[in-house]
């Protein structure tokens, strides 16, 4: 069991490791608003990059010094010493000293298949390589976390061979030893097993860690059995991904751990904010966060069959195995044939509280989704259609801003270069004014979609947070072939919220822009009322 009083020590290697997922591109100041994200979340080590292995982690750590985190510390990472070297002469270590934190991860072998064929030395060199490097580091006044890199597979295939690597970084002044499921193939026991023996060997002079990779999609569930075991620091990302399949998903991580095993990672009072910083994590990483995240993601409080819905209403906890908010989230009920008449109440409710069961603003709502869903509109997965639809059906309101027209352009080359390119020239009046712009984009959605913002942005500056991340459609009447109605879906963040919005029409162009005018008017409604 976890013997570190009830708490572990979080490290997030989301500008590290997790860097190095594919499509993933750090720009500074992406990876400076990310450190601030996970301090604000309390976490509590950030491990930022290897300095000297690229310009922009050399360029990040210098910059780190004027970050003033309050909760979190830097942590920089690097390998150790070359084989047949010296520590004080080797660039790789310089390189940890002269990142100036007062943390560093160091890894090494701990496989001897890695340090006979990759690293191409001795074992007892190995053992060498480890002592000496980590010796200096801790000599230098720094605090050393070492990560014994493909652990699992090394404890498998020569368990006396992976311990004494252990051994030696611990009486050479680690104070973590950080087992590192590199290859992400191990399973749950072997897990445990193996981190149990390190326990054993670390018996309170040193902290055991654990760092899992998902390509078996055990990564949260490997953690936690080592957490079990006796690990007492974690390593991950918070939203998951990393090489190749991912990291351990921290988020995952800390609501299994604080909430069901009531095991500290990060303050009791930062818990509520965990959905935000993953949504703005996300956000700056530019990726669409999994609607299924557990804890976290959009679907994990949402509920659907009429059954289910009334049973949450009755007992919260009968389907659902913690509260939303305690994680930030919020629950949902999903409009569609399944959900029953206290679900869709309950919506309402949300939007505009007050409404009892009897109003017949209930029946007047219900009428409207009945004749917009027989034209083909669906608001089960378009919550933020839903509400505008509720709203202007119960209390309307006037509207933030009036299309006067748009036109779009669009060319094709048919050469060898089949170039495109898309304008939009849109004409809208807000408060009075009238305003036109154009714009190019991506194709038609793409275009229309800036030149609205552009336009809008003199009105409404908090527009540009916004960012389309989804655009799905669908062909409702397949037997019209290209005549058929089509269904638009479109989901829009601006980092601190992810809302979903519908359109429908037999014009893709025209399903796009009513999508695309929900979206927008949806969160210039929430920027208005978080307002008052």
């Amino acid at each position: 069991m976890n013997g570190n009083g009830g708490k572990l020590e979080i490290l997030d290697t989301t500008l590290r490791d997790g860097a190095q997922a594919e499509s993933i591109s750090f720009s500074l100041q992406d990876k400076i608003a990310l450190a601030r994200a996970l301090d604000g979340l309390g976490i509590p080590l950030i491990e930022a990059g290897m300095p000297g292995a690229t310009p922009k982690d050399t360029e990040f750590f210098a910059a780190a010094a004027d970050l003033r985190l309050t909760n979190s510390t830097l942590v920089a990472f690097g390998p150790t010493m070359r084989p047949g070297g010296k520590a004080a002469t080797d660039t790789s270590l310089a390189a940890l000293l002269a990142a100036s934190t007062p943390v560093v991860s160091l890894f090494g072998k701990a496989w001897r298949l890695h340090v006979e064929k990759v690293l191409e030395t001795t074992l007892d060199e190995n053992l060498r390589i480890v002592r000496e490097s980590v010796s200096f580091l801790a000599a230098a006044g720094r605090r050393v976390i070492f990560d014994a890199e493909h652990f699992f597979d090394g404890y498998a295939d020569d368990p006396e061979y992976a311990l004494s690597v252990c051994r030696v970084a611990m009486e050479a002044g680690a104070s973590v030893l950080c087992l590192c499921e590199t290859n992400g193939g191990a399973f749950p026991a072997q897990v445990a097993e193996a981190t149990a023996a390190v326990a054993r060997l670390a018996a309170g002079r040193c902290a055991v860690g654990i760092h899992c990779h998902d390509d078996t999609g055990l990564a949260v569930a490997n953690t936690m059995a080592a957490v079990e075991a006796g690990a007492t620091h974690v390593q991950g990302t918070l939203c998951g991904f990393g090489e190749r399949c991912g990291n351990a998903n921290l988020a995952t991580l800390i609501g299994n751990l604080q909430l069901k095993r009531g095991i500290g990672c990060i303050p009791a009072d930062r818990l509520a904010s965990l959905t935000g910083t993953v949504r703005q994590v996300a956000a700056i990483c530019n990726i669409t966060l999994s609607g299924g995240a557990p804890s976290v993601g959009r679907r994990a409080f949402a509920h659907k069959g009429g059954m289910h819905a009334d049973g949450v209403r009755k007992f919260a906890s009968s389907f659902e195995h913690v509260k939303p908010e305690s994680v930030g989230n919020a629950r949902r009920f999903l409009v569609s044939e399944m959900a029953g008449r206290s679900a869709l109440i309950d919506r309402i409710n949300a939007i505009l509280p007050g409404l009892i069961r009897d109003d017949e603003g209930v029946g007047r709502v219900l009428a409207r989704l009945k004749e917009l869903e027989q034209r083909g509109w669906q608001f089960e997965g378009a919550d933020g259609s839903f509400e505008i639809l509720v709203r202007k059906t119960l209390r309307p309101y006037p509207p933030f801003f009036e299309l006067e027209r748009f036109r779009l352009v669009a060319e094709l080359s048919v050469g060898e270069t089949h170039d495109r390119n898309t304008s939009a020239m849109i004409k809208v009046s807000a408060n009075g004014e009238e305003e036109i712009t154009a714009a190019e984009g991506n194709g038609p959605v793409n275009a229309l979609d800036r030149a609205l913002r552009k336009a809008l942005e003199k009105f409404y500056p908090r527009l540009a947070e916004m960012k389309l991340t989804d655009f799905k459609v669908r062909v409702i009447d397949t037997g019209a072939a290209t005549a058929s109605i089509v269904r638009v879906m479109i989901e829009s963040t601006d980092g601190a919220r992810i809302w979903n919005t519908v359109g429908v029409s037999c014009d893709i162009i025209e399903a796009s822009w009513l999508a695309l005018l929900d979206s927008v008017e949806s969160k210039l409604l929430h920027d208005a009322e978080s307002a008052k």
